[in-house]
């Protein structure tokens, strides 16, 4: 069990991870999930003893390691920007940890062979790595990760420079891999969408801080504060500030939003509200549904989708909408929303109740 207590790191002055606490059981696959700058790659350094932490302690099954340096620790670490020992192939590259601990040479092959067959690397284990391509370099150091057999495997978008079918494939092979072996497997990325698909539990990052840790889709489905439910976001949280009365949530222009289900006990107030732009549609879907008249901004056509901007009052919304959706710029249209699916937050940002239904 990796256990971070109280965890901060400041840097000139200024904090970089701000009291971080959390708890990772062996087995088990951790994603971090933060925009850029918000703190994953400096809380994966503590992890692995390449920083120590300013005041806090870093605990690894009931052994406090803060001071002990990453030579000392079993840790496997993969980054985005991949490194491989250049004068070396494919094969001793994957091997060179094997070698450190002093494998034979008989399982030295057979885990670079598995290692070497997942990965796609089988054809290039003669080469060196100047002589493949930057996403073949990055599978090689995936590969070693593999083979090196660790207790704490820190992956720091590790998967970024590799094409989208490779990625694909990784994103639902690689927990198993780490999982099989009761390591620790710990996620760097920047994509909810990443998070989702590979599971496990996510911690969210914003300026150093934890925001939230738990199973994946339980930090989705109920944020505990507006700041959470951004990042977990990707097109950003559609918002809009209104008021309750009674049981209705007011919208500029008349428009009344039902108040959801288990949110009726919820005093008279002004709350910011969020959904997921997949949570407006063009089309009514059922009698829950609520139109709402908005202005077309732009129009992103990806192929099975179009990213519909609006303007609605003073908000600022993008609608999912599957299909190619064409529309002029100021074209007003109609547009449902569901409030079961909305997420209540209060004057400070705390999450008024959990959005259950917001998958």
């Amino acid at each position: 069990m990796l256990e971070l207590r109280g965890v901060t790191k400041a840097v000139a002055g200024a904090d970089h991870i701000r009291d971080v606490s959390l708890t990772f059981a062996h087995g088990s696959l951790n994603v971090l999930l933060g925009p850029t700058l918000s703190g994953k790659t400096s809380l994966m350094r503590l992890m692995a003893g390449l920083d120590r932490p300013t005041s806090g302690s870093i605990w690894f099954d009931g052994r406090d390691v803060t001071g002990v340096p990453v030579q000392k620790r079993s840790v496997a670490m993969v980054y985005q920007q991949f490194i491989n020992y250049p004068a070396m192939t494919v094969y001793e590259n994957i091997a060179s940890p094997l070698r450190v601990a002093g494998a034979s040479d008989d399982k030295i092959r057979a885990e670079v062979g598995r290692a070497a067959e997942l990965l796609k690397l089988s054809p290039y284990l003669d080469r060196t790595p100047l002589n493949l391509s930057g996403g073949q370099q990055q599978r090689t150091a995936l590969a070693r990760a593999i083979v090196k057999n660790a207790s704490l495997v820190l992956l720091d978008e590790p998967l970024a420079n590799l094409d989208y079918k490779l990625r694909e494939e990784l994103r639902a092979e690689l927990p198993k891999i780490f999982a099989e072996t009761g390591a620790i497997f710990v996620y760097a990325t920047t994509e909810p969408h990443e998070a989702l698909l590979l599971g496990g539990n996510t911690a969210t990052l914003s300026e150093g801080r934890v925001t939230q840790f738990g199973p994946t889709i339980d930090v989705f489905r109920r944020p505990v504060d507006l700041v959470t439910a951004r990042t977990f976001a990707d097109p950003p949280l559609n918002t809009i500030v209104l008021a309750k009365r009674g049981g209705d949530l007011i919208l500029d222009g008349g428009v009344r939003l039902p108040v959801p289900p288990g949110l009726e006990g919820i005093a008279d107030s002004t709350y910011t509200v969020g959904f997921q732009p997949h949570h407006l549609s063009l089309e009514s879907r059922g009698s829950h549904s609520v139109p709402v008249k908005a202005k077309v901004t732009i129009t992103e056509i990806t192929g099975s989708e179009s990213f519909v901007h609006l303007d609605f009052a003073d908000a600022r919304w993008v609608m999912l909408a599957h299909g190619i959706r064409e529309f002029d710029t100021d074209d007003t249209v109609e547009v449902f929303l569901d409030p079961r699916h909305i997420m209540v937050f209060d004057a400070a940002g705390r999450a008024v109740t959990p959005a259950g239904s917001a998958a």
